[in-house]
């Protein structure tokens, strides 16, 4: 028998980055504790095809899929809290939308007819959502809707969930996520704003049926009589979301208030949920505020700044594999974020000397690199832990080939295309694509194969010799170099199938407590209950390290 699909569509209310995508996942977190197959999907209202060519600094971290596709950074969180993979059918974009469908139109899919906007683009939507829901044979699919109501770039996808709802009311429910504002002058919470974004998505045809009201401090009774009063909804259907220490503090707070009993009626699941069962989520969440003994990390990025503030969403699957294995070793990690131009000047460098381990992750371009090179030399030559992601990797190794083979203008072409000394080039198969300037979805993305050696640091970490892990670059380390490299005491302890490609450089344990850089991204395979190994070697290092301090 065909299972019937329910759908849930998150929206947002008011102010964008109030953690729609944590209320997404929490939400699907929730309803998989209640014994429900559950997916997830997201949709982006840019114009981008994917997410590969937006700036971190804007949009925040790039994550990559298995299948290589380049999506927003809460494809990934999702991944973590249900503990499964998702593709690209559970992504899309306005770009990609419409590149869809103008496909078709000039394949002659629509058989002549005139495409138009409307109904054709909301159709598309509705048919990629139905798709991905099918594919996971899920009960529930959760869908959030990127943006704020009111938005003009978010009223196709709104009307493609107001359609979904005719034809299937029984099936189809809406959540929005909203902020309620308690202004230091005033001292009292205020339901108006919800109230006027509750107006704005009834103009859209859509009423929602649960109200997650985000806000600094827990809602009173008074306020959820008041926006289920003016917004229309049951005052057991607004979930009172304060913040909280964790993410991970947020599927428990959310049932607090009963919001898998509320989803379970209005979709009429009764007969397929057991008892809710959150009690290994809420064991975890409750282990990390009881945590007390620190490690220090700091991470050597160029992301971070956005006018005056700091950006930390730009590497959020790193910062959050460093605390899923610091925890597992009952530890509470402590995070520095630091901009990599702060050590172009050299005299900086012993500020480093007070944290336990050093991490610089991935990234693209010029700014900061000589900083970053610096912070690699001084972690090398001070036996301070050291873990680099992709481009962390690369500098590793053309810092080892400056300081220590003796090449001193060593680089990567993609910083100086001139150098005598290309360590680290581009793949020739990509010189072609980058001299036509075709640069979206076009890197080596998503998974591959790797092979460790035994006997070193990542053999130790992983425990088997066949790996698989995501990439995102353009760039490898230069074949040409890797025998000077190795004679010179770097260790490939990870290569291609085939020995070409280097995907882990790192120094012998004797050598060094912890020098090791991965040229894929380790990050996009870590999870609460199963933290990476390498990020878990590196922690453990970092402990080390305390210790003799």
């Amino acid at each position: 028998m065909k299972k019937e699909h329910k759908y849930i569509f998150v929206v947002g209310g008011v102010i964008s980055g109030v953690g729609k995508g944590v209320a997404t996942s929490s939400i699907a977190k929730i309803l998989q504790g209640r014994g429900l197959t559950v997916t997830n999907m997201k949709i982006d209202p840019y114009v981008n095809v994917d997410a590969g060519t937006m700036n971190p600094t804007e949009h925040g971290e790039v994550c990559v899929l298995e299948d290589g596709y380049e999506t927003d950074q809460d494809m990934c969180n999702y991944e973590r809290f249900l503990g499964i993979t998702l593709d690209r059918g559970n992504y899309m974009t306005t770009g990609s939308v419409y590149e869809s469908v103008i496909r078709k139109e000039r394949n002659l899919e629509y058989k002549g007819k005139c495409v138009q906007v409307v109904p054709h683009i909301p159709q598309e939507v509705i048919d990629r959502i139905k798709r991905a829901a099918e594919k996971a044979n899920a009960d529930v699919t959760v869908i959030e809707i990127g943006g704020t109501v009111g938005e003009y770039e978010s009223i196709l996808f709104l009307e493609a969930a107001r359609l979904m709802k005719i034809k299937h009311p029984k099936d189809i429910m809406f959540v929005m996520v909203s902020y309620l504002p308690v202004p230091a002058k005033v001292g009292e919470m205020k339901t108006k704003p919800t109230q006027h974004a509750v107006r704005l998505l009834n103009s859209a045809g859509i009423q929602p049926n649960i109200i997650i009201a985000r806000s600094d401090v827990s809602l009173d009774k008074k306020r959820k009589e008041k926006i289920s009063t003016f917004c229309n909804v049951l005052p057991e259907h607004v979930i009172s979301a304060p913040d909280v220490e964790s993410i991970y503090d947020i599927p428990g707070n959310f049932e607090r208030d009963h919001i898998s009993d509320a989803i379970v009626e209005t979709l009429g699941l009764q007969d397929r949920v057991k008892p809710s069962d959150l009690n290994k989520w809420k064991r975890y969440a409750q282990k990390i505020k009881n945590l007390k003994d620190e490690v220090h990390i700091a991470i050597i990025g160029k992301y971070f700044d956005t006018g005056d503030f700091v950006l930390s969403d730009a590497y959020i699957s790193v910062i959050e594999s460093i605390k899923f294995s610091a925890y597992a070793q009952n530890k509470k990690p402590v995070l520095s974020w630091i901009n990599a131009v702060d050590f172009e000047d050299k005299k900086n460098l012993r500020k480093l000397k007070k944290y336990d381990g050093i991490l610089v992750p991935g990234g693209f371009g010029e700014r900061g690199i000589e900083g970053k090179l610096n912070v690699i030399q001084y972690t090398r030559e001070n036996n301070i832990p050291y873990f680099g992601l992709c481009y962390g990797m690369q500098l590793l190794t053309i810092e080892y080939a400056r300081n220590v083979l003796g090449l001193k203008e060593a680089n990567t072409v993609e910083i100086d295309p001139k150098t005598p000394h290309p360590i680290i080039d581009v793949m020739p198969d990509q010189k072609e694509k980058l001299k036509d300037k075709n640069y979206g979805g076009t890197m080596r993305l998503g998974a591959y194969p790797g092979v460790l050696k035994k006997g070193t640091v990542a053999y130790s970490a992983y425990k088997q010799e066949n790996i698989s892990e995501r990439h995102r670059h353009r760039y490898e380390v230069n074949p040409e170099y890797t025998k000077q490299l190795e004679d010179a005491g770097l260790v490939f302890s990870c290569t291609s199938p085939d020995g070409v490609l280097m995907e882990i450089a790192e120094l012998p344990k004797d050598k060094h407590m912890f020098h090791l850089g991965t040229q894929f991204h380790p990050e996009f395979h870590s999870s609460p209950f199963e933290p990476h190994p390498l990020f878990t070697a590196f922690i453990k290092a970092a402990l080390e390290r305390r210790r003799q301090k």
